[in-house]
């Protein structure tokens, strides 16, 4: 049993839902310390903005993916993570989801496939991507576009590790745009929003050609 008078000390990757409930039941006065992760800046990684159609997203999604060696997908929910996920499947992708919903074994087995080459491409909800720590992640896709610089940051720091480049890659329809622009400003990134399908040869190989030459 712990003294009256006494420091509690706790550890955590995340300080919001279930651990947030146990700071506000267990401690008194808390004082929180956050320590960022050392991770990538904006000018080690190669940026794409496409503008893609609904229907054709996923396609879109599925030949990036299979144009490189390991993906992370971002989704906004559990819910959507799951369905593109098996969206992906659907088009061949080798894809597993990783979320707080599935069982600790499943996010292991997740991770593990995704780590050996088993799976080309990890669909993740924000949360869940912050126990991801695999290297020689090829590209980072926005399927949902994050809607804040600091999340932004935060996913794409997932590429372009261990003096890597990566490439980020992020996909938007028609009703996003407007908040992507917003983004862009926000994080000082000056990028056109290319209209592409997913036919499209550029996608075989994103790094092979600059979209802001075609803005020009």
């Amino acid at each position: 049993r712990a003294e009256a008078d006494h420091q509690t000390f706790l550890f955590s990757a995340t300080l919001d839902g279930m651990v947030g409930g146990l700071i506000t039941r267990y401690q008194s006065n808390p004082v929180m310390h956050e320590i960022a992760a050392g991770e990538a800046t904006v000018e080690e990684m190669e940026h794409r903005f496409l503008a893609v159609h609904e229907m054709d997203r996923v396609k879109v999604a599925a030949a990036i993916i299979n144009a490189s060696n390991r993906t992370i997908v971002f989704s906004r929910t559990k819910w959507g993570a799951d369905k593109l996920t098996r969206k992906l499947i659907e088009e061949g992708v080798k894809a597993a989801a990783i979320h707080g919903d599935l069982r600790q074994s499943q996010r292991e087995k997740a991770l593990a496939d995704f780590a050996k080459g088993k799976v080309k491409a990890l669909v993740a909800t924000d949360v869940a991507a912050r126990g991801i720590h695999v290297d020689d992640v090829d590209v980072v896709i926005h399927y949902d576009p994050p809607s804040d610089a600091k999340t932004y940051l935060h996913r794409s720091g997932r590429t372009a590790r261990a003096g890597e480049s990566g490439m980020v890659v992020s996909l938007v329809i028609w009703n996003e745009e407007l908040e992507v622009r917003k983004l862009l400003r926000r994080l000082g990134m000056k990028f056109p929003i290319v209209e592409v399908f997913s036919n499209d040869d550029r996608l075989s190989d994103l790094h092979a050609w600059d979209p802001t030459e075609e803005a020009a």
